[in-house]
């Protein structure tokens, strides 16, 4: 299957005019992604310098294969836990940093064939498994998680807890047992301060630089260090080398599980990141090519002991305010933390622990939508209630399978709503011409001898019983009503079960004195029923081409009505 991939397609027609702004642009990124990408990489559970090379090669990555001009991807704080989940029980109870490496950098792999094989065959679609309120919660309930799980470095001590109740617990006993250090905490909350006050004042200035500025300032300045604050320490110099993870069968199945679930949050990122930036642009995107470029990205990054990336609507935010027209923007951002770890590896060892715990709190705060559970419990209490299933999935079961749970509560609304469709009883209102629903037109009155009714569904096995029960109700009223008119035209399908349930509805309320007319179904969908062989059962007289035909039909026969 030919896609028509081509390589650093946001490249092709490139305008030398460009190069300056891209190249500033991508000064500006790398002041972002430096500090972000340690943040992010602590918070998967993985050395801060791991951060960096994910960085790097995921920027490399995506400019060669993906599409988007504006698109910037890197570690992010939504896939930090789910890396986290997967990887750290099986690095061991030591917590081997190598080995935590290894089967992140595996995952990423993983996460990378993924989405490419689906990409290639034409399977973005996959992101919809993951509705609007499923992804509201889980994010809500991810951003909770994060925050209880950052404010014990917030505040310089740490905990030791196996779930989210657990770990409430901890941070609380903690902050009441007198454990925190006075200096990492005014740090902390300092940094955190800054990024939240400028991101709302002055959105256009990188609060996140500001923050790390400031801080790396203060401990020079104040010996924080000397007062017990921890640092981030000179980085690894050099850049890494090209490796490919080996691992055991054991750990391969328990990391796919895990490379399954973030390619559907990274992917449903992506797609409404990207959609939101191009509309911005007037263009399109193709959720199968940004497959195949996130693909791409994150098998770099695990060649280069990186773990899996998603795209940031963030740093893509920044990257357009400051400019950037292609991905060689991305690309300058790459060059400039590769200087940046080879020669100047010491250039944030200054930079206290509680400013990233402050970055990735910050982050998480942004994953809050509250506006958003408010409106679903005003307009849709049932999507509400799903939404909040699934943040209480997140943080009461964790990361991995509240994502599973979010997937598999989607699917099921899915299905609740095929299996009880909304369904209606049409009439005629004098402020109106044709047939509209009883319920929103109270004044609206239904034709004597023959109810019109709708039903807003494909006809399939899951909700076949449901109509069967509605007609034959209609049909049993007093008086017998000589016609009932289906108003068809909602219907896209009628599979083999709803075809058997028709073949024994039909001939019984013919029996009874009750015509069954379908008015403008589908000709797609009338020829599933000629297939079924039910033409002669249902009687091709009673196949009407629109509603006001066999409204027409019926009064035409029955004079009185």
């Amino acid at each position: 299957m030919r896609l028509g991939v081509q390589i650093a397609p946001s490249l092709v027609g490139y305008d030398r005019r460009w190069a300056a702004k891209d190249v500033v642009a991508g000064l500006v990124l790398s002041a972002l992604l430096v500090p972000q990408g340690m943040a992010y990489a602590e918070l998967a559970g993985l050395p801060a310098v791991t951060g960096l090379y994910t960085s790097i090669l995921c920027l490399i990555g995506y400019a060669l294969l993906g599409p988007s001009k504006l698109l910037v991807l890197g570690p992010d704080s939504s896939l930090g836990p789910m890396i986290a989940a997967t990887v750290l029980p099986l690095a061991g109870a030591d917590g081997d940093p190598a080995k935590a490496i290894l089967l992140a950098s595996a995952l990423s792999i993983l996460t990378g064939i993924i989405m490419v094989v689906a990409g290639a065959g034409n399977l973005g679609f996959v992101a919809d498994l993951l509705s609007r309120p499923t992804i509201l919660g889980y994010m809500n309930g991810l951003a909770l998680t994060i925050m209880v799980g950052q404010l014990p470095k917030l505040l310089g001590f740490s905990v030791d807890a196996e779930n989210f109740l657990a770990e409430c617990r901890a941070v609380l006993a903690g902050i009441t047992g007198g454990e925190v250090l006075p200096a990492a905490a005014a740090i902390g909350l300092l940094s955190l301060a800054i990024i939240l006050v400028l991101k709302g004042v002055l959105p256009k200035i990188p609060a996140v630089l500001v923050a790390v500025v400031v801080a790396i300032a203060i401990s020079m300045a104040m010996d924080l260090a000397g007062d017990g604050v921890k640092m981030v320490g000179t980085l690894p110099k050099g850049f890494p080398k090209l490796t490919v993870p080996i691992v055991g069968l054991h750990d391969l199945m328990l990391l796919t599980v895990g490379a399954v679930g973030i390619s559907l949050v990274a992917l449903a990122d992506t797609i409404s990141t990207a959609t939101s930036f191009a509309a911005r642009h007037h263009e399109e995107i193709d959720g199968n090519k940004e497959m195949i470029g996130i693909g791409s990205a994150n098998i770099a990054a695990g060649l280069f002991q990186g773990f899996p990336v998603s795209t940031s609507s963030s740093r893509t935010a920044v990257a357009e305010q400051s400019g950037a027209k292609t991905q060689v923007t991305g690309l300058v951002g790459a060059v400039m933390i590769t200087v940046m770890i080879v020669a100047f590896p010491g250039l944030l060892k200054d930079l206290p622990q509680p400013t990233l715990g402050a970055l990735v709190i910050a982050a998480a705060i942004s994953l809050v939508d509250i506006a958003g559970l408010r409106r679903l419990y005003v307009h849709r209490r049932t999507e509400f209630f799903l939404a909040l299933a699934a943040l209480l999935g997140v943080a009461l079961l964790g990361v991995l399978p509240g994502i599973i749970l979010a997937i598999t509560l989607s699917v099921l609304n899915v299905f609740r709503r095929l299996w009880r469709p909304y369904r209606a009883m049409l009439g005629e209102t004098e402020k109106l011409p044709g047939l509209h629903d009883l319920a929103n037109h109270p004044d609206a009155r239904a034709m004597a001898d023959c109810p019109v009714y709708r039903f807003d569904a494909p006809l399939i096995f899951a909700n076949a019983r449901t109509f069967r029960d509605d007609v034959r109700a209609l049909a049993a009223a007093t008086p017998r009503p000589d016609w009932i008119i289906v108003a068809a035209e909602p219907m896209t399908d009628i599979d083999t079960t709803a075809g058997d349930m028709l073949e024994d509805l039909v001939p019984d309320l013919q029996k009874a004195g009750t015509r069954l007319v379908f008015a403008e179904l589908k000709d797609p969908v009338r020829a599933k029923l000629q297939a079924y062989g039910l033409s002669d059962v249902v009687g091709e007289d009673n196949f009407m081409p629109t509603l006001d035909v066999a409204v027409t039909a019926f009064r035409d026969r029955s004079p009185a009505s």
